[in-house]
């Protein structure tokens, strides 16, 4: 082939068009400056807002009154606050339990087993639907009179079914359940895509040297893939700690505030006894506790061994 041919010629132009392009810092500020302008009007800006406000005495609409630091020392303060923080971590602890059991349905779905794409679509459904819906729909399956819960305990025998969005010793675990049957399929998915993505030959040489299903299971696999499980162990931990929509539909935190978590009780805080610079210090507290812990998970889950195939 003539090494001086057009094509190449005008290939290896191209390239240097693009090194040129990508070296030069006017035509790369360029290209981010869109992305970093919607980041700072949509997170950055509301996040100084929060932290402002919360220095605040404000109703929302009046006049503002500086108070500095009374709204955070009564926040550190409030064990209002510091009930619905512990149903909020007791939320990230199930969600990181669950995972295990979303990895064990992911590596029965990639084994190849008849059926997995038919189930891998039904998992996905509950994603498809608005929280507002998964909540309705599962307030009614808890309804103590005519729910479906109740009318299955009753028929193999269970004379008092719990009310079991309004016992408050079990109303958390009862909303617990929807919130991690609603993002199943998300982390299923995840799942399924890493581990569909590792090479089937290292797969049959285990399986020539001898090594059963579990064995490849936990020894070949899992390790492949343990930095997408690391990142959704930080997704599904940071997720619980501002889950708000389907618990506020569902009980409004309560009975007495006993399924309470913090972004709910911000959101009272704020838009319902209409004490905004409250609220937004709650807010604002809510946010350094989720940095802070996602640190810590980042730090726990990375390690510096990186597997490639």
């Amino acid at each position: 082939m003539n090494l001086d041919s057009p094509l190449l010629l005008s290939k290896d132009m191209g390239l240097n068009v693009m090194n040129k392009v990508m070296s030069n810092k006017l035509f790369i500020a360029f290209y981010i400056a869109p992305a970093l302008l919607m980041i700072t009007i949509l997170i950055f800006i509301p996040l100084f807002l929060s932290g402002y406000y919360g220095l605040m005495d404000w109703d929302g609409i009046g006049a503002k009154t500086f108070i500095g630091l009374e709204n955070y020392i009564n926040g550190v303060q409030d064990k209002l606050f510091w009930n619905s923080a512990l149903h909020s971590f007791l939320l990230a602890v199930f969600s990181t339990l669950s995972l295990a059991v979303y990895l064990l349905v992911s590596f029965i779905l990639a084994s190849k087993i008849k059926g997995s794409d038919f189930l891998r679509k039904i998992y996905l459904i509950p994603m498809l639907l608005s929280s507002v819906a998964i909540a309705q729909l599962w307030v009614k399956m808890y309804n103590p009179s005519n729910g479906m819960l109740n009318a299955f305990l009753n028929l193999i025998g269970v004379d008092n079914p719990p009310a079991w969005l309004a016992n408050p010793s079990i109303v958390l675990y009862a909303i617990f359940i929807p919130i991690l049957w609603q993002y199943a399929g998300f982390y299923i998915l995840i799942y399924y895509a890493a581990l569909k993505n590792i090479p089937e030959s290292l797969i049959e040489a285990a399986r020539i040297d001898g090594a059963t299903p579990a064995q490849i299971a936990l020894r070949i696999k899992l390790p492949l893939i343990k930095e997408v499980v690391s990142v959704t162990i930080v997704l599904a931990i940071v997720g619980s700690l501002k889950y708000f929509d389907l618990i506020y539909v569902m009980t409004a935190g309560g009975p007495n505030g006993a399924s309470e978590v913090m972004a709910s009780y911000m959101y009272k805080l704020a838009f319902s006894s209409y004490n905004f610079g409250y609220g937004s210090a709650i807010g604002f507290l809510l946010l350094i506790i989720t940095l802070i812990v996602t640190f810590i998970i980042r730090k726990i889950t990375t390690t510096k061994e990186r597997i490639e195939y």
